[in-house]
């Protein structure tokens, strides 16, 4: 046994847009993570914090990865930092995790992303300096800016449009995804596949233990009626959900492991990132799984991409030549939501703790990245 180890790994359920947990910032909810995904690890074994968040949404967002180090307990001597991968934060908190421990900087590091994305803000870049006479003070959407590429000049559903069109992929066949991601997840949630990866949030209105944003009873008769958001095969019901949530994922060097007498739950075992052209951002997954894999010595079992859209996922399972039953087989984003900064901390410890339910020894999580990237991780069963 060598390598770098994930020993610890949760997620919150993901609250819907305006949901439960709507008023509990992003840093509260990476508290509740990293809290659940800590148990049983000494605090202070702990060398470093690297947290992912995308919209700064709450009042302590420049602090966020050093606030819930703190507020999870970990001493005032453990360091911090934010990061933003944009919608491969939570995967990339992983890598840059990984290269502290190669390098020698830690032995043990809390990796994970987060979001409220009910919590984007209205915001005016003008306000402080004055209006002029009538034109008042106008508020610009955060969150909906976030979706959108200034570069390409395009949202990010212009992309996986683009898409649809390069790799000849129908409505019809986004409507049948998006209903099979949504059976997935209710089949292994009634199956209780995702019960060692949650930690419970609790708010306000009640305890939430179990992903908020699912609509199961959903049918292609349903879908069918929905208007095209952009004019073409993307709806709101075949597109990510925007939700709040985090994750994280605990890292350890193997001597980290031995002296702490830590059961790892996986090997790390290599990692990609890539670029690809903006305006087909949702394509990125594909270099980037092929980089991450390219010297695996044993065959790949499972894969995971988020489903920004069903489009741009049919679209790489097109490029990467998979059936629908090789990828996603517990629904994903269509279903479950995409808080932004944590998706990829919510795949990495799904995997993860998969390797307890299967028989599987090599598993390979992967997003898209707005502004043209891809991400990817390599896991394997110790």
């Amino acid at each position: 046994m060598s390598g770098i180890f994930i020993v610890g790994a949760k997620r919150t359920p993901f609250g819907a847009f305006g949901g439960t947990i709507k008023n509990l910032t992003a840093t509260q909810l990476g508290v509740v993570s990293t809290k659940a995904a800590l148990e049983g690890i000494p605090l202070d074994a702990v060398d470093h914090v690297i947290f992912g968040n995308v919209i700064g949404s709450s009042a302590d967002a420049a602090y966020l990865a050093r606030h819930v180090g703190l507020l999870s307990g970990l001493p005032q001597s453990t360091p911090a930092v934010t990061i933003n991968r944009l919608c491969g934060s939570g995967f990339e908190s992983i890598v840059q995790g990984a290269n502290l421990i190669r390098l020698g900087q830690a032995s043990m590091t809390v990796c994970g992303g987060t979001e409220n994305m009910s919590q984007a803000p209205l915001v005016s870049y003008t306000a402080r300096w004055g209006s002029p006479l009538g034109k008042g003070v106008n508020l610009e959407d955060a969150l909906w800016s976030g979706l959108t590429d200034s570069y390409a000049g395009i949202p990010m559903g212009i992309t996986a449009e683009n898409l649809a069109e390069q790799y000849d992929i129908s409505r019809e066949e986004c409507d049948a995804y998006a209903i099979q991601s949504q059976q997935r997840w209710a089949a292994a949630n009634k199956k209780g596949i995702f019960d060692a990866e949650l930690a419970p949030v609790e708010s306000k209105k009640k305890t939430l233990t179990v992903d908020e944003h699912p609509r199961p009873e959903s049918t292609l008769e349903k879908l069918s009626t929905l208007p095209p958001v952009f004019g073409g095969v993307v709806t709101a019901a075949n597109a990510s959900g925007i939700c709040d949530g985090a994750g994280t994922i605990v890292l350890a060097s193997e001597e980290a492991v031995k002296e702490h007498n830590l059961t790892p739950l996986a090997r790390l075992v290599s990692h990609a990132v890539t670029g690809c052209d903006p305006t087909i951002m949702g394509i990125g997954p594909v270099e980037a799984i092929r980089q991450a894999t390219k010297d695996l010595e044993l065959p790949v079992d499972r894969v995971e991409i988020n489903e920004a859209f069903a489009a741009q996922v049919l679209a790489c399972a097109k490029e990467l030549e998979m059936g629908l039953d090789d990828y996603n087989i517990h629904g994903g984003a269509i279903a479950l939501g995409h808080p932004l900064g944590a998706s990829g901390s919510r795949i990495a410890a799904h995997l993860a703790n998969d390797f307890a339910q299967s028989e599987n020894k090599i598993n390979v999580g992967a997003a898209c990245i707005g502004g043209g990237q891809g991400i990817a991780v390599v896991l394997e069963r110790v």
